[in-house]
């Protein structure tokens, strides 16, 4: 699946952070998007260890963005959360990763992987800033 639970919750929190003009701890953003704390908590990790989020330890503690929302692109997020980059189809980098070993009899492989590059290339077009907009 292309756009997962997972990289929605990102999408979802990385808007609120960016209106936000302090950090957010993730237990309000949990309650004001309804996600599941220890779901979002993993969610914000991943987006702190790639760099997209700066996190604040303490009373005033939380999340913040470390880069402008026009420097976060939509690859950049779904790849952070998904540890991977998202693919349309499993054989789509290669006829070596059909799941049933038939990649040199596909017709279709070189259509998918076309499909793939253009989502590849409009997901690393499209920023933050261009979803706040």
């Amino acid at each position: 699946m292309l756009i997962t639970r997972a990289s929605e919750y990102a999408i979802l929190s990385l808007i609120v952070l960016s209106k936000s003009s302090t950090p957010v701890d993730s237990e309000t953003l949990s309650s004001q998007l309804s996600i599941p704390k220890s779901f979002l908590a993993k969610i914000l990790q991943s987006l702190a260890k790639q760099g997209i989020l700066k996190s604040y330890k303490g009373v005033n503690g939380g999340f913040a963005l470390s880069l402008d929302p026009k420097d976060i692109s939509m690859l950049q997020i779904m790849s952070s959360v998904e540890g991977k980059a998202p693919t349309v189809f499993d054989c789509a980098p290669s006829l070596e990763n059909c799941p049933l070993d038939k990649g040199s009899l596909c017709s279709i492989w070189p259509f998918l992987n076309k499909l793939q590059g253009k989502i590849d290339s409009f997901l690393a077009d499209l920023t933050l800033a261009d979803v706040l907009e």
